[in-house]
């Protein structure tokens, strides 16, 4: 029997295996199946280009950012609207053709570099792909998987990094070489695991390229508190990763007479010097992304999703809910970039300075902003202090947020925490703990809140700062351990590049992903010592 729908990619998937009739995300079946494709195409494009490259040909910095966002598009909660992702699929078969044209050797070619089927056989196609690729070998397909989603992670970051006009023509000849490399049926195990961290690797070169361009163009992150609540007037709630995005908002709605709030994982936007500026940026409204429903109905003005985290929302907010860049949802306002790359927020800003201020959910302030630049003021502090035995432990607590109740393990486990160990912290697991006082030892915050996922690199930076501080020769002998979270693709690339990084004994939830098969899952604890988390007694007494 044909299958309709199987996604496997996110934490929660149903019944912690696959979701088959309907995404828990909200995704509809006829949207999976168009992802299956424009994903399909896409490996099939990255071929082409793969052989560009060896034929000693230039490809251009369009077909690099097509690649990137294709893969960003497809990726948990970012876009739910079907026919966008078909002008997608179009568009991709364009590209592909013309790429095609410049091609001196056309032997040997995929499939999937070589199909353009018209929009009435879409479907059939992508039954089709999706039911072959459950027919593969499973500790293959395993890995392929694992690999899939961390390059997605991957585009994702490299998506930010491009709209702020950063690019890194390595990471894109990788990206697409990988893409081409899982058409490749006759991979074998042991070179699968090579390609797994060879992601993780490029996964680190993404993140820096990231991390250049946001601290370039917007200032290095500065240790901040940001209010908590609402301030009166009419506003607009950003939510999302995009800093570019907030950033021409602010500039367009300065002197609108609306107030702009930053939502989930727009939070560490507050850090930035250049957002300091405007006056009207008055605070962070609500929290995780997963509360969207309840707090999203109470803001009462609209909401800009910048990128992934949209849960499908409610009739009595749709008409205040707008998208941009790579994410959609159908029914809801969509900003598009002009031909200069500027986008015009007149639109949601009109309606903002129509709608009732926000309603109070919440009231106090928190605090963060310890990027890698922050944090390396107090390292030789922290050295000093777990020299001398005041500071026992690092555990690192970064990745994911999400909805099921099995996740407040995590509030519980960073308040048992003894009280002389210190949490890094980046993306919205934070949520799950950072509004908890913990004090501070001999004046270094038992909290450091790095910033969101796009952030995670400062988590790297750190655990390499210590290394060499102490003098250890192996990073695995610093006292800092880790206990992710994860959700989607994103924590999956932070997880590879820490596995590629030397990283092992890690503790990741609240369930090992579903992707794994037993086999590759055993792989990676016997490797890297990767394994799930169990009671909270328990992984404290096993962390610390």
């Amino acid at each position: 029997m044909l299958t309709k729908m199987y996604c496997n990619q996110c934490q929660e998937t149903a019944g912690g295996k696959e979701c088959v009739i309907s995404g828990v995300c909200g995704k509809k079946p006829e949207v999976a199946l168009m992802q299956d494709l424009l994903i399909y195409l896409t490996k099939g494009l990255s071929f082409v280009t793969n052989r560009l490259r060896e034929e000693g040909k230039y490809v251009e910095k369009e077909v690099n950012r097509m690649v990137s966002s294709n893969l960003f598009t497809t990726m948990t909660n970012v876009n739910f609207d079907k026919e966008a992702i078909i002008e997608r699929i179009k568009e991709t078969l364009g590209i592909k053709s013309a790429l095609l044209q410049r091609l001196d050797n056309k032997n040997n070619l995929p499939n999937a570099a070589t199909w353009f089927g018209e929009e009435q056989l879409f479907e059939i196609k992508a039954v089709n792909i999706t039911s072959t690729h459950l027919k593969s070998d499973e500790d293959k397909k395993s890995l392929k998987d694992l690999v899939l989603y961390g390059l997605k992670g991957l585009a994702a970051y490299l998506y930010h990094a491009n709209v702020l006009e950063f690019e890194n023509d390595k990471i894109d000849s990788f990206l697409q070489k990988a893409l081409s490399k899982l058409l490749d049926n006759r991979m074998t195990i042991n070179e699968l695991m090579v390609l797994v961290l060879e992601t993780g690797k490029y996964g680190v070169e993404t993140m820096g390229l990231l991390d250049r361009a946001n601290s370039k163009t917007y200032g290095n992150p500065e240790i901040t508190k940001v209010i908590m609540g609402e301030a009166g007037r009419p506003g607009i709630l950003v939510s999302g990763h995009d800093l570019r995005d907030l950033g021409m908002l602010l500039e367009q709605s300065k002197e609108a007479g609306v107030d702009v709030y930053t939502h989930g994982e727009m939070l560490p936007a507050h850090f930035y010097p250049s957002f300091k500026a405007y006056p009207h940026l008055v605070g962070n409204y609500g929290g995780a992304w997963w509360k969207q429903r309840e707090e999203f109905e109470a803001f009462n003005g609209p909401i800009l999703m910048t990128s992934n985290c949209i849960v499908p929302p409610s009739s009595s907010y749709q008409s205040r809910l707008w998208t941009t860049g790579a994410c959609g949802y159908p029914g809801c306002k969509h900003i598009n970039e002009d031909s200069d790359g500027r986008k015009n927020f007149v639109g949601i800003i009109r309606q903002a300075k129509s709608c009732k201020a926000p309603e109070d959910v919440e009231k106090g302030e928190i605090i963060g902003g310890f990027a890698y630049n922050q944090a390396f003021t107090v390292m030789d502090r922290i050295a000093d202090a777990i020299k001398t035995g005041k500071i026992r432990k690092i555990v690192v607590m970064a990745g994911c947020d999400g909805r099921q109740k099995t996740r407040k393990y995590y509030s519980e486990f960073a308040k048992s925490l003894p009280s002389d160990v210190v949490i890094i912290t980046a993306g919205c697991a934070k949520y799950r703990f950072n509004k908890h006082i913990f004090g501070n030892i001999d004046g270094i915050p038992r909290l450091l809140d790095a910033g969101q996922c796009n952030d995670a690199y400062s988590i790297a930076l750190v655990a390499l700062k210590l290394k060499g501080i102490t003098g250890k020769d192996d990073i695995n002998e610093l006292p800092i351990e880790y206990n992710l979270s994860w959700y989607e693709q994103k924590a999956v690339i932070v997880l590879l590049a820490l596995l590629y990084l030397g990283v092992k004994n890690i503790h990741l939830g609240p369930t090992l992903p579903a992707f794994l098969s037993i086999n590759v899952a055993n792989i990676l604890k016997e490797k890297f010592g990767l394994v799930g988390i169990k009671t909270v007694e328990e992984d404290i007494n096993a962390l610390i």
